[in-house]
């Protein structure tokens, strides 16, 4: 004799193997997303990427600027090599002292959650020139400024405070710096245009093999400034008497 389901129970059947299916591929994708390295968003306890002691910032319970008094700096080409080889970084510049790192770093679009919180975008460019041709919409210039490696316009991106900067993305970001100097004390890592820029000019110093000693007090000053608060204004080299 066969027997016969009555439609609603094969309904209520049919709903619940979707919802088990849909729980079990739900659970899959969020793995897989907390896995991804080219995402630094999802933020979960058992993310893989934040699941260790973090590896950037001042670590102790106060920031001091004693902290930055550095005895000298060097650029190593290698972590910045390795820290721009990561989704999300286009450009970077890594400066190591007897004690720290600082990391300078221009963003992309190449991995999601790089900025520390939604809405209005913490990027400091306007690109909007690009799709009508030319470099500066305010203006109409057509010619970019080669001097400096970020700039306000049709530029990759840099974010003006520390904090705009999520914080999985600045752990994977001090995982790498580490893994090649593990003898450090702080990361300290910033996307801050004036910051990245000055940057480029100490890494310069530093490449071309001329003394860095006599600019240690001007290295010094603008971490200070940058990272904790500092009053000293620090100007660009260039602009030093």
């Amino acid at each position: 004799m066969t027997r016969h389901f009555p439609l609603r129970r094969l309904l209520l059947l049919g709903l619940g193997f979707v919802l088990v299916m849909g729980l079990a591929a739900c659970g899959s994708y969020t793995a897989k997303f907390q896995k991804s390295s080219k995402d630094y968003s999802s933020r979960e306890p058992n993310d893989p990427k934040v699941d260790h002691v973090q590896s950037y910032g001042t670590l102790t319970a106060k920031t001091q600027q004693s902290s930055h008094d550095n005895r000298y700096f060097k650029y190593s080409s290698q972590t910045s090599y390795d820290v721009r080889g990561l989704p999300g970084v286009n450009s970077a510049i890594v400066m190591l002292t007897d004690k720290n790192a600082y990391v300078g770093i221009m963003t992309d679009w190449t991995a999601t959650g790089t900025k520390s919180h939604g809405g209005a975008s913490t990027r400091e460019q306007d690109n909007s020139g690009t799709t009508e041709g030319v470099y500066n919409v305010d203006t109409g210039g057509k010619t970019p400024v080669y001097r400096e490696m970020v700039t306000p316009y049709n530029s990759y991106f840099s974010h003006k405070d520390v904090s705009d900067l999520s914080s999985e993305f600045r752990q994977k970001i001090g995982d790498t710096v580490r893994k090649d100097n593990p003898g450090l004390n702080e990361v300290f890592i910033s996307a801050n245009r004036e910051f990245v820029n000055q940057l480029l000019l100490f890494a310069r110093a530093s490449w071309s093999g001329q003394p860095t000693e006599p600019l240690t007090g001007d290295f010094n000053t603008l971490v200070k400034y940058i990272f904790s608060q500092g009053e000293a204004i620090p100007l660009p080299l260039q602009d030093r008497k």
